[in-house]
């Protein structure tokens, strides 16, 4: 099972999803990230997810796609070395900031809006 977590913070919009984002959970996540893609400044932290198949990606870059088209900075941090090598191998890092911590997605994100 899937859970998301939503936190407002001073500086940004962290989303954080909890549990294997798959074909079977994505749905959940899709939704919070198109409700979040308004938002200035969105931090998605996949570091309590354990598993991500091609639908997560999918639903991860469509939502990164409707915050950029709003004129949103997107980071992601991620300290699992499976989801960071699925998400170097496909080119993710190339759109958006991956880094391993909260804290350099943060700063990340300052680096964007400069």
């Amino acid at each position: 099972m899937l859970e998301i977590h939503i936190e407002e913070t001073d500086n940004y919009t962290l989303c954080r999803p909890s549990g294997e984002l798959d074909a079977y959970t994505v749905s959940g996540f899709r939704e919070a990230l198109a409700e979040l893609a308004g938002k200035p400044r969105l931090l998605i932290d996949l570091s309590s997810v354990p598993f991500m198949d091609s639908a997560g990606l999918g639903a991860l870059i469509g939502g990164i796609r409707r915050a950029r088209e709003a004129d949103g900075a997107v980071a992601v941090a991620c300290d699992n070395p499976g989801l960071i090598r699925l998400l170097h191998t496909t080119g993710f890092d190339r759109i958006v900031p991956v880094t391993e911590s909260v804290e350099e997605a943060e700063e990340a994100l300052d680096d964007d809006g400069e």
